[in-house]
């Protein structure tokens, strides 16, 4: 599996971008994932520069609704072979006819780009709903692929290891995050994931990256750097 940085962890470093690229792959990371889409043809260029590859970009709904021709031409630009839906509030999983609603909304997503499309979870989607839960439900009911966020499955209470063996062949991006007992992103390594048991179980479900993410980090460049250290300690291939 190789391994990339969320950019949203970065997104706060005042260099410029040619720079962040260089520390990141000084790093050991083998590639990024954007936090949306911007200057797709100068970014690939710097990609080709510092050896680094495009995991994939999250994409708003909104705008992959508005512009499905543009999103497939700038990911096709930056070589990302997937588009993830970064997020979908409350009101998508709040019971069984909003999820089979939000399922019917990202099968229409996934096939109006070129690329296949996945979601990210959060905490909330794994609210009940009758005697499962909306995440659980949505699963059964949309044929999208998965970008599961092991961090925030464990502040819902989830064991991520367990999930993801139920995402066989369907899980190609994994978010590996850490979170306290508490629910909240802390460094890779300082909270209560089981960081090994979950590389284990991508592997074993087909994961192609493993994507590090800190939501809110107090210095994300450290924070990327322990996380790179951290990775190169884990069984990752």
């Amino acid at each position: 599996m190789r391994t990339a940085i969320q950019l949203w962890t970065l997104r706060e470093h005042p260099g410029p971008q040619d720079e962040l690229f260089e520390r990141i792959a000084a790093a050991g990371y083998d590639g990024v994932e954007f936090a949306g889409l911007s200057d797709p043809v100068e970014t690939a260029e710097r990609l080709q520069s510092t050896g680094l590859l495009a995991a994939g970009a999250h994409v708003d709904a909104e705008t992959i609704q508005s512009d499905p021709a543009g999103v497939t031409d700038e990911l096709a630009t930056l070589g990302a072979p997937y588009v993830v839906v970064p997020y979908l509030d409350d009101d998508h999983f709040v019971d069984a006819a909003a999820v089979t609603e939000t399922a019917r909304k990202l099968d229409e997503l996934a096939g109006s780009v070129e690329k296949p499309l996945l979601y990210h979870n959060h905490t909330h989607e794994f609210v009940p709903v009758g005697t499962e839960t909306a995440f659980d439900r949505l699963l059964a009911e949309t044929t999208v692929g998965i970008e599961l966020d092991a961090g925030w499955a464990r502040a819902a209470g989830r064991d991520p290891a367990a999930l993801l063996e139920t995402l066989s062949g369907r899980v190609p991006v994994v978010h590996l995050k850490d979170v306290t007992a508490d629910g909240e992103p802390t460094d890779l390594g300082d909270g209560v994931v089981d960081l090994q048991a979950v590389v284990d179980a991508a592997r074993a479900a087909g994961t192609e990256w493993l994507v590090f993410e800190h939501d809110d980090p107090s210095d994300p460049m450290a924070s990327m750097e322990t996380a790179g250290d951290v990775l190169s300690s884990l069984s990752t291939e």
